[in-house]
């Protein structure tokens, strides 16, 4: 079994974007890809995310773009990586899911990574301490294992959630097709770079010519005439 650990914390991250996007009339279909802008908070910002119903839970993911720093220089580099957030939620009934009671695992880029190469009869699972290195580490604990259902059929995602101070632990199971899984290897091997913001990176920003200056004629040497 292949085992990696991350600490991310949870508490920084907000999808109250998601939850709009969840309970707006998607939650009938089985499927739900949404994508929809952001209210005036953030600047028109976009967002999306696939979505995966089940009879007992539901399972939703997004990217999470990084966040860049000034330097001096005028330029700008990544000074957190970005992530892809998992959101789960319980059925309450048919059809019916309990937003309130969700639980929130980011995939780090080498989790992502992970997940994209895991193959049909594979395992993996990751530990997340939200409050790593701080004076309430241990205080809440997270796993999330991705374990095959065999047959090559898919996998089956369960993270639990053990909260010390509540004295409570929360699971949540889903089973996930091969073809749902297609999509979301498909998904996430497109937001890698984006998550590590080398989409922004690699653009080539050109500075456009100034309206004064004139382009410049290039004129050909005499001798290549006699060539024509």
């Amino acid at each position: 079994m292949q085992r990696l650990s991350r600490f991310v914390p949870s508490s920084s991250r907000r999808v109250t974007d998601l939850k709009d996007a969840l309970w707006s009339g998607s939650l009938t279909f089985q499927h739900a890809l949404s994508t929809f802008a952001a209210d005036e908070n953030t600047s028109g910002r976009k967002f999306a995310s696939y979505t995966v119903f089940k009879g007992k839970a539901a399972l939703s993911m997004q990217p999470i773009l990084p966040s860049f720093s000034k330097l001096e220089s005028g330029g700008s580099r990544v000074n957190k990586n970005g992530s892809v957030m998992l959101t789960f939620f319980p059925a309450v009934g048919q059809r019916k899911y309990d937003y309130s009671k969700k639980q929130l695992f980011a995939l780090s880029p080498t989790e992502v990574g992970s997940l994209i190469s895991l193959g049909p009869a594979e395992s993996c699972e990751f530990f997340h301490d939200p409050s790593m290195k701080s004076s309430h580490e241990g205080q809440v604990k997270k796993s999330l294992s991705v374990t095959p259902l065999g047959n090559d059929s898919g996998y089956f995602l369960n993270i639990t959630v053990l909260n010390n101070l509540q004295k409570t632990t929360e699971r949540l199971s889903l089973p996930i097709s091969k073809a749902e899984f297609t999509v979301m290897r498909t998904a996430l091997s497109f937001a890698l770079p984006h998550i590590l913001g080398w989409d922004q990176a690699l653009t080539n920003h050109q500075p456009s010519p100034s309206p004064a200056s004139k382009p410049r004629v290039e004129r050909p040497h005499p001798d290549s005439e006699w060539e024509r």
